[in-house]
């Protein structure tokens, strides 16, 4: 790498882990000669810095050949399998089994731009724009997200994000965790029919005078604030939901990255 480092930069232990998550150059054909990991670092300046891959700094791979790459990876759903592979490291490096037992999810609504795309009205949040429905573990890492447009209701965005997480096959999970949003007996109905899977809705008491954490529900409002360091995530910019949700699991990749690169030895 002939050229100064960016923050956003993968270490030596970084890409130790993550190159062997990266698909093979293609058989046949030209061989590859762009170099894969300054791809990468590409892809991680775009998410923390919000600019446009045409803006991407000289000294970077061409925006076409770093766009390209996120673009193909997104159809075959190399985002999403690396993240689940780093999740299962960082979970093993913590001491517990690599799929969860039980999970948190909420929603989170963002401002879209003037591209086109899908999008609509939260009149609850006052947000024109869409929602990102996530599902994570304990530990905040991301087991799942589908972003769609935000005057879905709550339970209706959950259903779409339950069923994906259904169709995934946790085989280990038995209980869900949400906020009061997701609150009535057909929703809870739902979920057991479908998953056989324990929905439980945490509510705040009435009885409570100002500010109180409720148990587990702030872990996924710390996956919410891990998203707030990637300028790229703070509206959404994307034509396509599933390009969304590519950047999410990007930005989630990168998160995990740089945990298990801070403490090798417990993973290693």
């Amino acid at each position: 790498m002939n050229r100064k480092s960016y923050p956003t930069d993968l270490s030596d232990i970084e890409w130790f882990l993550l190159e062997p998550l990266v698909p093979p150059a293609k058989t046949g054909g030209r061989n590859r000669d762009v170099n894969i990991r300054e791809v990468l670092n590409a892809i991680f300046y775009t998410l923390r810095s919000g600019c446009a891959w045409r803006l991407l700094p000289h000294d970077l791979p061409p925006w076409q050949t770093v766009y390209g790459y996120f673009r193909r990876w997104r159809i075959a759903g190399v985002w999403e399998a690396i993240n689940d592979a780093l999740r299962d490291t960082v979970r093993e490096a913590e001491g517990r089994k690599a799929e969860p037992s039980a999970a948190i999810i909420d929603s989170q609504s963002v401002k879209t731009t003037a591209v086109k795309g899908e999008r609509g009205f939260d009149g609850n949040k006052k947000v024109k724009g869409r929602k990102r429905h996530i599902m994570v573990d304990v530990l905040g890492l991301l087991l799942i997200v589908v972003v769609h447009k935000a005057s879905i209701q709550e339970r209706a965005g959950a259903k779409l994000l339950l069923s994906r997480a259904f169709e995934k096959g946790f085989q280990r999970l038995e209980l869900i965790w949400a906020d009061g949003g997701y609150q009535g007996q057909p929703m809870i109905d739902w979920v057991v029919n479908l998953t056989g899977w324990v929905f439980q809705v945490i509510k705040r008491s009435e009885n409570t005078l100002g500010f109180k954490i409720l148990p587990r529900r702030w872990v996924v409002e710390r996956t919410f604030a891990w998203f707030g360091n990637y300028r790229r995530l703070s509206k959404d910019y994307e034509v396509l939901t599933e390009t969304s949700e590519a950047m999410i699991y990007a930005a989630m990749i990168h998160v995990m990255l740089r945990r298990l690169g801070r403490n090798p030895d417990v993973w290693a």
